[in-house]
């Protein structure tokens, strides 16, 4: 068996700047293995990767670039994400995971909440979540297209892009 994929939104440059740059700032070093990401499936089925390849083809051709608002924090206990609002974040989700719903994990089926995770997996005495709630407002990014990803354990491996032409 192929090793699952991985589906992510790519985000405009300056709001992965800065998401990247908080999550490489609050991640101990041991943990720091991944670049922001806002997870759309968590595991693909690897052998799919052709047709999941041209249906992301296809879908990322005909969307245009998504408005994002980065409306909230999330409290992880300890850890911090940010939560993203958008309807046409939603629908496109929610139009994969009816196309691929025979594919779907457990995981991928339940219900979805977007978010940015930046900080994780920490002892709870280093949690930035208050900090980060002290001096928060909401903003606005823009979802630029689809990233697909091969898990194989470790660091994860690029295994497509497609940017959002519609």
């Amino acid at each position: 068996m192929t090793a699952p994929l991985i589906l992510t939104l790519a985000l405009d440059r300056a709001t992965f700047a800065r998401f990247d740059a908080e999550r490489r700032a609050l991640f101990p070093d041991r943990r720091y293995r991944l670049p922001a990401h806002l997870t759309l499936f968590h595991a693909l089925p690897g052998d799919d990767l052709v047709p999941i390849g041209q249906a992301l083809l296809e879908v990322a051709a005909r969307t245009p670039p998504l408005p994002l608002r980065f409306a909230e924090l999330m409290d992880l206990r300890p850890g911090v994400a940010y939560r993203v609002r958008s309807e046409a974040l939603d629908r496109l989700r929610a139009d994969l995971a009816v196309r691929w719903q025979d594919r779907l994990t457990r995981q991928d089926r339940q219900g979805w909440r977007p978010h940015v995770t930046v900080q994780n997996k920490i002892p709870t005495e280093d949690n930035a979540y208050p900090r980060l709630a002290a001096g928060f407002a909401p903003f606005e990014g823009t979802g630029t297209g689809l990233l697909l990803w091969h898990y194989r354990g470790g660091p994860w491996e690029a295994a497509g892009d497609w940017a959002f032409g519609g």
